[in-house]
């Protein structure tokens, strides 16, 4: 009896020890899967600003993302420029900006006899991406500027929509047309490019080795500054440096000291007349290929959500999730009534 006693004790611990190692095994961590919280789309936030900040003027972020504080108009007409595609509204830019295509405007005509400036698009009035056509043109420091030059009359609104800017390119898509193409319109391009402030000029390849070959030994510091790139063959691009004092802008980088004639623009035109071999078989239909997702308020700098007055993310019930907290520009100080009454 007392033998089958302690038996039946042993066997009762035995199942108690087995049960207590199954409860320290481990148990596996469970992959939590979590909603990516929403950001607004930034070309819809940006594009449906009409006025710029209150704010001191600062270009916040980098060409291709970032925004616009304190921005201010070209006026659509000056004496040596008029402002294309109103509709558009980006006819704005960093004060620096506004004052360089100004001062552009009326050199070229006083120095170079150039009739004047027809400008296309600068920046939206907070900057920002934009709803249809450049990636950059962000921070108020860009500018396309035609190549066509400004005609004796002022142009209507309807003109402004409707009048097309003139490519100036031959019919081999890799040479400028002699028929179009003047002396005028390079030195139109040299004096654009032989500002302190400017960074960058962006012509058509075909438009740098015609820049070339008109400069001669004449193959300064400003040729440097005028690069190819695609399109580019009825305006060019204006690019300017981050003012002095600027935080928190990315200027863009600085070039080497070659002038990028020889080797560099005949690579860039090589590749342009390099056909697109059409494939040996045709491909088997599938889904159309993903285009690249649009900016967010995210991916530009807190500061722009600020500007613009509207959340970096939404909260999934829809709630706004506040953003951290970055200070503001300083405000522009209020003009007495005095001046006021002066500037109007």
């Amino acid at each position: 009896m007392r033998l089958a006693f302690l038996l039946l004790l042993v066997l009762c611990l035995g199942a108690q020890g087995a049960d207590a190692k199954k409860k320290k095994k481990p148990v596996k961590a469970r992959h939590t899967i979590t909603k990516k919280i929403p950001s607004p789309v930034a070309k819809d936030v940006f594009g449906a600003q009409k006025v710029a900040s209150p704010l001191a003027a600062r270009s916040i972020g980098s060409y291709a993302r970032g925004c616009l504080a304190g921005g201010k108009p070209l006026p659509i007409d000056g004496p040596a420029w008029q402002a294309m595609r109103l509709s558009r509204n980006r006819n704005w830019g960093h004060p620096a900006l506004i004052a360089y295509v100004e001062r552009l405007a009326e050199d070229a005509k006083a120095k170079d006899g150039w009739p004047g400036l027809l400008v296309g698009d600068l920046a939206q009035p907070m900057g920002g991406p934009m709803l249809t056509g450049h990636a950059s043109h962000q921070i108020g420091l860009d500018a396309d500027i035609w190549l066509n030059p400004m005609p004796a009359n002022t142009l209507s609104p309807e003109e402004r929509e409707i009048r097309s800017a003139v490519s100036m390119l031959a019919a081999d898509r890799v040479s400028v047309d002699p028929k179009i193409w003047t002396p005028d319109h390079a030195k139109l391009i040299k004096r654009a490019a032989s500002y302190p402030e400017v960074a960058r000029i962006f012509v058509h390849p075909a438009i740098k080795k015609a820049m070339c070959d008109w400069a001669g030994n004449d193959k300064g510091a400003w040729l440097s500054k005028v690069r190819p790139w695609w399109g580019h063959d009825y305006h060019f691009h204006v690019r300017l440096s981050c003012p002095a004092g600027q935080e928190g802008c990315v200027s863009q980088p600085l070039i080497g000291t070659g002038d990028g004639c020889g080797k560099e623009v005949d690579s860039w035109l090589k590749r342009m007349r390099k056909p697109v071999a059409a494939p040996a078989t045709p491909p088997k239909p599938g889904k159309p290929p993903k285009g690249k997702p649009p900016l967010t308020l995210v991916d530009l700098p807190p500061e722009c959500a600020k500007i613009v007055g509207v959340p970096r993310v939404i909260s999934p019930e829809g709630a706004a999730v506040p953003t951290a907290a970055v200070p503001l520009p300083e405000r522009k100080p209020q003009a007495s009534k005095k001046s006021a009454e002066k500037q109007g």
